[in-house]
């Protein structure tokens, strides 16, 4: 399948992004949102992301007023008819993608794919609340996207090979590494980088070594541009706690215990960069 015109649900941080680097790729994009309020914000994101590139000679004014141009927001998901592939980029409840996965299906063509943006959410269980689980996949884009050249293109056990073809020839003309993910708890990325967070917060309750000192052991000794601790507090404590008790429930395997310490800072407030506080003041 030839896609020239994709379809993204949610003008937020994520789908924002999606739409950009789509956009700058040429592609035509429509990017639903429930409100104008929500489209005009994410309108706005990208256009200060595209005036950053301008300013580093690596796009030019034409090139931002024609990706620009590739993008009809709407808040009728009508205006989805006419993608080939269409992108759920909601937020990470499964309930609420599930609502739209449903209403999705009830209008799009049966050969239409359809795509979620997730980075824990089952892939299978998702494919199979809709009537074109063989058409359904999952792309995990990472943030900020048009920066992270990665992408995981994660198989559902329903997913055909036209369909993860197709996404995964996408991924490359958005000028992104796709890596081919089954389906499992935290797929590859986030099934290694958050029980090492994890980790990173044993040794710094055993007192093995000061926060800043864990930070630059890894960043230094492993040439991690952030440490663990510090990274934490970026994607948010309780972020990382919720996953390692999703871990934890679905290995059934005591590795992946969640450290008491984080436990304990969560249940404190300190949840990192978005309270001002977690391992680190802000």
């Amino acid at each position: 399948m030839h896609i020239d015109t994709v379809g993204i649900v949610g003008a937020g941080t994520m789908g924002n992004g999606i739409a950009q680097v789509c956009a700058t790729t040429g592609l035509n994009v429509v990017m639903v949102d429930i409100s104008d309020a929500a489209l005009n914000k994410g309108l706005a994101t990208i256009g200060a992301s595209l005036d950053r590139l301008i300013k580093k000679d690596k796009l030019s004014a034409a090139d931002k007023d024609a990706a620009l141009a590739r993008i009809r927001p709407s808040t009728n998901y009508d205006d989805l008819k006419g993608a080939q592939l269409v992108i759920e980029a909601a937020t990470e409840n499964l309930e609420l993608k599930i609502k739209i996965l449903r209403q999705l299906d009830g209008l799009l063509a049966p050969e239409t794919l359809v795509a979620t943006n997730t980075s824990s959410i089952s892939i299978t269980q998702l494919a199979a609340v809709t009537g074109r689980a063989d058409r359904f996949i999952g792309m995990h884009f990472f943030n900020p996207v048009p920066m992270m050249a990665l992408v995981e293109i994660i198989r559902g056990l329903q997913t055909s090979d036209a369909t993860h073809d197709a996404v995964r020839e996408l991924a490359l003309r958005l000028g992104k590494t796709p890596i081919t993910v089954k389906n499992s708890p935290g797929f590859v990325v986030n099934r290694i980088l958050v029980p090492m967070i994890n980790e990173a917060f044993f040794v710094l309750a055993e007192g093995l070594a000061s926060p800043e000192d864990i930070d630059a052991g890894m960043k230094l000794g492993c040439n991690h541009p952030i440490g663990p601790l510090a990274l934490a507090d970026m994607i948010g404590l309780d972020v990382c706690l919720a996953v390692m008790n999703v871990y934890f429930a679905e290995f059934n395997d005591s590795k992946y215990r969640p450290c008491p310490l984080l436990k304990e800072m969560v249940a404190a407030g300190y949840l990192g960069r978005k309270t001002g506080r977690g391992v680190y003041t802000y």
